[in-house]
């Protein structure tokens, strides 16, 4: 049985959310992508972000 980490799950479902995003919010196929890039790094970004922080919190 795959079981994926928690880090795992995260970088899934900024992939396929962004995916999602870049389709139905741009027209052209390179807004679309830069916007899906966008929206992943955003994504990933503020989720290693949080994460960090409840680090510095729990200490």
């Amino acid at each position: 049985m795959l079981t994926p980490s928690h880090f795992t799950a995260v970088l899934l479902f900024a992939t396929f959310t962004s995916v999602v995003f870049g389709v139905t919010q741009r027209s052209t196929p390179r807004a679309m992508l830069r916007y899906g890039a966008y929206c992943w790094v955003l994504f990933v970004g503020s989720v290693i972000a949080a994460s960090w922080l409840m680090w510095l919190i729990r200490r």
